[in-house]
């Protein structure tokens, strides 16, 4: 039998000779090497970690690491058997699309194509840097670093009442620490809800024993205390700030990728950035919606997992996908499970199901009859509904939706 020469398998050649460099061994750069395998691609891919750690999903850091429960969230994945180059402890420190190269302290790594998937990293107080029992909650080491703090049952000072403060204050009283938050805003969540939805999840923390301090900012920091900005004087054994995270990509200066106006990778709706044979994926980087017309960066688990498949599909040209997912995250705090899907801003009305001050309810936004978002308490049946009829955008009935003993998928118009 001859062998194969048409235009199809010249193709598959060309592909196969690519070499594919994903930077970042988090979530999003692992996805995307897993990806390109189950989508035909059988060239090489070069996967480079900052860390020394087998790359590992974040997620259990601030849940069972960080109690003690477990000792590790690496994935399973081998790569070895993937065909996937694991480069750990190679941190990227530029890139340069003129010469197809990403520069490493080990030096300079070749690439046809590169994936940056550095994913964010946290915001840090200022004047903290050299205080160690100031902390962060991003990676594995951090998490490590904090369980003995959490087992010896310090007074814990907590700067930021966000989604990461909040699950850091859930484990801390459930290792019996004493816990106290400190937010510059004057409600939890200040910049993820808006303040009638916020409000009630104020009440969460005095339920759960945890102090917490609105309209408050951080002085200074103290050996064995935090003074705020009204001279109270806050005991700590350890403090732990969670006062959010920025795009990772200061390594990306001077490489002449359009950055936006939060330092983030600007890619189209295909994941492209502004260079040829780059792509941008995860934390790190924004996209145009058409669903909501506007760009959107998100910072949470799925789009990690789920952005990949686009990157990977544009990268072997197998059709033109466009990603614009409805946005989905969850956290678990205070006892209550806590999810959300899609996008509220530009929403025209909002609509409960159930009351707000009770153990489970939702929140419903719709732009017109649209439902565009949905924040559902320990309501999963609410979350997995709404993610589909936000999906399909199907026109809802208001008065129907705001009944909490029908189906949510029933209330349609």
């Amino acid at each position: 039998m001859s062998e194969q020469t048409g235009p199809e398998s010249r193709s598959h050649q060309l592909q196969a000779e690519r070499r594919i460099v994903v930077v970042g061994a988090g979530m999003a750069g692992v996805q995307t090497a897993v990806a390109l395998r189950e989508q035909g691609f059988d060239g090489p891919v070069t996967l480079l970690g900052a860390e020394v750690h087998p790359p590992y999903d974040r997620p259990p850091l601030s849940k069972a690491v960080l109690l003690g429960k477990a000792e590790g969230s690496a994935f399973d994945i081998d790569f070895d058997a993937l065909g996937v180059e694991l480069r750990l402890g190679q941190e990227a420190t530029g890139l340069r699309p003129a010469d197809h190269e990403v520069d490493t302290p080990q030096g300079p790594v070749p690439y046809d194509v590169a994936v940056i998937a550095t994913g964010a990293e946290p915001v840090r107080l200022p004047g903290a840097e050299d205080m160690p029992a100031v902390h962060l909650l991003r990676t594995l080491d951090d998490a490590e670093r904090l369980r003995p703090v959490l087992a010896a049952q310090h007074d814990i000072v907590v700067v930021g009442a966000g989604w990461i403060g909040a699950e850091f204050a859930t484990a801390a009283r459930e290792a019996g620490c004493e816990v106290t938050v400190v937010e510059a805003a004057d409600q939890p969540l200040a910049g993820a809800l808006p303040r009638e939805v916020a409000a009630p999840m104020a009440d969460w923390y005095a339920e759960a024993g945890v102090r917490l301090r609105t309209r408050a900012r951080v002085a200074r920091l103290e050996p064995g205390g935090v003074v705020l900005d009204d001279d109270t004087r806050l005991p700590a054994g350890a403090v732990v700030v969670g006062v959010g995270a920025r795009p990772a990509t200061g390594w990306l200066a001077g490489s002449g990728i359009a950055l936006g106006t939060h330092r983030e990778v600007r890619a189209d709706d295909g994941l492209r950035t502004s260079a040829p044979d780059v792509f941008a994926v995860g934390d790190c980087a924004s996209f145009p919606s058409a669903r909501y017309g506007e760009r959107l960066l998100v910072h949470h688990w799925d789009n990690a997992l789920q952005g990949p498949r686009t990157v990977a599909a544009n990268i072997l040209g197998l059709t033109s996908a466009v990603y614009d997912p409805v946005p989905y995250f969850w956290s678990e705090q205070f006892g209550r499970f806590v999810q959300y899907a899609g996008h509220h801003t530009g929403a025209d009305s909002l609509v409960w199901r159930g009351d707000p001050a009770g153990a489970s309810w939702s929140a419903c936004w719709l732009r017109g009859t649209q439902l565009v978002a949905v924040l559902a308490v320990s309501r999963p049946r609410d979350l997995a509904q709404g993610r589909r009829l936000i999906e399909s955008a199907t026109p809802m009935d208001p008065a129907a939706l705001s009944d909490p003993t029908r189906p949510l998928k029933s209330a349609t118009a």
